[in-house]
């Protein structure tokens, strides 16, 4: 009750001030302007209900979030879709269940994006029926796809062309040449990759690209890992094999990850610097989820968007709400 009255207490001196002081139209970077930052959330389907959780509560309880912040997209694959990439989904969901997922984000004015970075795909792979249902159902205009491959790329620029296309961190770039070719390509954005995350020499070189970099602040992969291609060729694999058998032995696999373990990594960019890339025009985050607990995600969110004297009382609410979603499914 207290932090939700503290909320209504900042509402109301913030419309107070507003009252006062008109509003002055900044002059640039340096000069008080606040910018919108874009945050891209992960669980397309699977955190679909925490999701639409906390976008509501972002939309009900304004003033517990942080300023400025939005959602600019919820990424992830419907499942058993063989497009998919970076972790396989399994599963199979029919024509109703798959509209009912994009409608309820895009009714939001959210973005669905899919993950279509299958590391192994082939031409034979373009003409798969669930995949093109999927695309069909989501063709509004609105919602976008990560790629990594020319084939799947070059198929849905054809095919498809009202989808926004996002170049996928799975591409492993970092050469700093590159990286500078990849932005001036026609990409609505340019996943950075998380081992450039502190490169101030990297952030420096593609600055006047800022508005079109997306940086993934939490990832939990150790850093320079020689296994990750690997581990993306092996989850292409399964994802088109149907199976959930795999001989890739991922360290990280060995404890349960933890948000809190995240932090600890050194591509992890916390809240006091994360100001630096705002300021500097870097205004799309990305925070990671795909194969992960929902309490990691849940923990991501409450620490990236919530005030810092908000939180117990969002967290309050998300958990409550997580607790009827579990004994709803037990009961089912």
């Amino acid at each position: 009750r207290r932090q939700r009255q503290m909320c209504i207490r900042d509402r109301y001196i913030r419309g107070i001030v507003l009252c006062i002081i008109p509003h002055v139209r900044s002059g640039g970077e340096g000069m008080g302007e606040r910018r919108t930052v874009y945050w891209h959330l992960p669980g397309l389907c699977y955190f679909r209900l925490l999701n639409q959780m906390v976008i509501n509560l972002m939309r009900d309880y304004a003033d517990c979030f942080r300023e400025g912040y939005q959602i600019g997209s919820v990424y992830g694959t419907i499942p058993g879709a063989i497009w998919n990439g970076g972790r396989a989904v399994f599963g199979i969901l029919d024509r109703e269940s798959i509209v009912s997922i994009i409608k309820a984000y895009n009714d939001r004015g959210i973005p669905a994006r899919f993950t279509w970075t299958n590391a192994l795909l082939e031409e034979r792979h373009l003409y798969d029926t669930y995949c093109n249902l999927i695309m069909e159902l989501g063709d509004n205009g609105m919602n976008q796809v990560l790629v990594n491959r020319p084939v799947i790329e070059q198929y849905i620029r054809r095919e498809y062309p009202s989808y926004a296309l996002i170049s996928s961190t799975t591409k492993c770039m970092v050469d700093r040449k590159m990286l500078c070719r990849e932005l001036e390509k026609d990409y609505k954005l340019v996943v950075l990759d998380y081992d450039l995350n502190h490169d101030r020499e990297t952030l420096k070189a593609i600055a006047s690209y800022a508005d079109k970099v997306e940086i993934l602040v939490d990832e939990i992969c150790y850093p320079n890992c020689p296994k990750r291609a690997e581990h993306y060729h092996d989850e292409s694999r399964m994802q088109l094999a149907y199976t959930m058998q795999s001989d890739f032995k991922c360290t990280n696999k060995f404890t349960k990850p933890s948000f809190a373990e995240s932090q600890k990594r050194p591509a992890f960019i916390s809240n006091e610097e994360i100001q630096w890339y705002i300021d500097r025009g870097f205004v799309n985050f990305k925070l990671v989820g795909r194969g992960l607990p929902i309490e990691f995600v849940r923990d991501s969110y409450l620490y990236f968007l919530v005030k810092d004297d908000a939180r117990a009382f969002i967290q309050e609410k998300v958990d409550r709400f997580m607790e009827e979603v579990a004994k709803k499914s037990k009961r089912n």
